[in-house]
């Protein structure tokens, strides 16, 4: 994922951060509680196409 991507990239519900797990493919947006996937390179940033996150396994998120 392009750093520069990331540094712009923002939850399009709340306007926060979103931060990459890099394991997953997903960018996280710790508030709403949702992981976006990012598909061949390219961050899917839709609701109905965002996960539901119970816990974070990682407290660096």
């Amino acid at each position: 994922m392009n750093t520069k991507l990331l540094d712009i990239l923002v939850c399009p519900i709340c306007k926060g951060p979103l931060k990459y797990d890099k394991e997953q493919q997903e960018l996280i947006c710790r508030p709403d509680r949702l992981a976006y996937p990012i598909r061949d390179g390219i961050p899917i940033l839709w609701e109905d196409q965002a996960r539901k996150v119970e816990r974070f396994p990682d407290e660096s998120f």
